[in-house]
This record gives structure tokens, C-alpha cells and sequence, in this order.
């Protein structure tokens, strides 16, 4: 699989940095005064500075399962075990959950652990792990 690439904005770099860094445990690439590339589980995400940009909240959302998903957001598909650790680390951390983890689909093809946060920029992540990753695009 190709890693993708993500570039996002953010009100402060520092504090992209230690939440990308610190607390989901990135690496860092190239940077710059107003951007940071980090290791996105193999992919490149690039957070650059932009001191107008505001929080969304909650005001673009879809309903998922009965709750409401953000619009935008990204993450990434994690392996089981890697998922429930860091579930375990967000929620030690005081994290607060958009979406607090639960699990899709249990017992179904494409059975799903998800959880949704933001960063202190505002931006959506979802993080989620599938039971068997070879259904990960399962229909039925």
C-alpha cells in the first residue's frame, strides 16, 4: 500500500508538535517556520501554521450509528492490539473523545474498533481497527 499524503492547518505548531509527537508517538520530518512533516504511521501528514484558522466544533457532522461523526476528518487504520493501547494512552492522557471508542459491526464482516478525537487545533481524527484487516472494504 502507498502511503498518502495530508497537509492540514493548525493554529500552533508547538502544540501540533506535542500532540503529533508526544502523545501519539510521530516522527518528525522536515520542517520549516510554519510546517512540520510528521510519520503518520507511514504516511506524511503535514501540519502548516495558520493563525486564522478556527475551530470547527460540531457544526459539520454526520450521523453514524446514531451519533455525530465530524466532517472532515482523517486517521488511520491501525492493527487490533496497537488500537486498544492507544485507546488506553488517549484516554490516561485526560484525551477528550469526540466519539468514544466502541466497536462497529460486532460479529459482522467488517467487525470495527473506532474512537474520534481532535487535535488542539480542532482538526477530527478517527482511529480505528479492524478484527480481520482483510475486511477492510467488506460490503456484506
Amino acid at each position: 500500500m502507498q502511503p498518502f499524503h495530508l497537509a492540514f492547518p493548525v493554529n500552533d505548531l508547538e502544540r501540533a508538535r506535542a500532540f503529533y509527537v508526544d502523545l501519539l508517538g510521530c516522527g518528525v520530518g522536515r520542517e520549516a517556520e510554519t510546517w512540520i512533516d510528521f510519520d503518520f504511521w507511514g504516511h506524511q501528514i503535514v501540519a502548516h501554521l495558520d493563525t486564522s484558522h478556527a475551530r470547527s466544533g460540531d457544526k459539520l457532522t454526520a450521523q453514524v450509528d446514531g451519533k455525530n461523526v465530524p466532517a472532515p476528518h482523517f486517521g488511520v487504520v491501525l492493527e487490533w492490539d496497537a488500537w486498544h493501547q492507544l485507546r488506553d494512552k488517549l484516554d490516561a492522557a485526560g484525551l477528550e473523545f469526540i466519539v468514544g471508542p466502541y466497536v462497529r459491526f460486532e460479529g459482522e464482516p467488517g467487525e470495527q474498533a473506532t474512537l474520534f478525537v481532535r487535535d488542539p487545533s480542532g482538526n477530527a481524527l478517527e482511529f480505528k481497527s479492524f478484527r480481520n484487516m482483510d475486511q477492510l472494504f467488506a460490503r456484506d
